[in-house]
């Protein structure tokens, strides 16, 4: 178990939640609109979940758009990026 006000912060804004040897969960909050995020491809999956707001994810070309509710995953190796729109 673990309580999120004592979890560990990155320097991206996100919050560590849990960590395993094959999966992670974090938490962002509050992020503002800006400029998209550069792209990454991780060694990982990465899996999300939108809790509130609204964001644009863009895939290997894919783009898709986020809303409170929705969630996804990005392949293991694909490059990818976000786009907040609502915090």
């Amino acid at each position: 178990k673990v309580q999120s006000a004592h979890s560990p912060k990155g320097d991206m804004g996100q919050i560590y939640l849990a960590s395993g040897k094959n999966v992670a969960m974090r938490l962002w909050k509050n992020e503002e609109p800006g400029e998209p995020k550069p792209a990454i491809a991780r060694d990982y999956e990465t899996v999300g979940y939108v809790l509130s707001g609204r964001a644009e994810l863009v895939s290997e070309g894919q783009t898709v758009i986020l809303e409170a509710g929705d969630s996804w995953v990005v392949p293991k190796g694909a490059a990818h990026t976000y786009h907040i729109h609502e915090p």
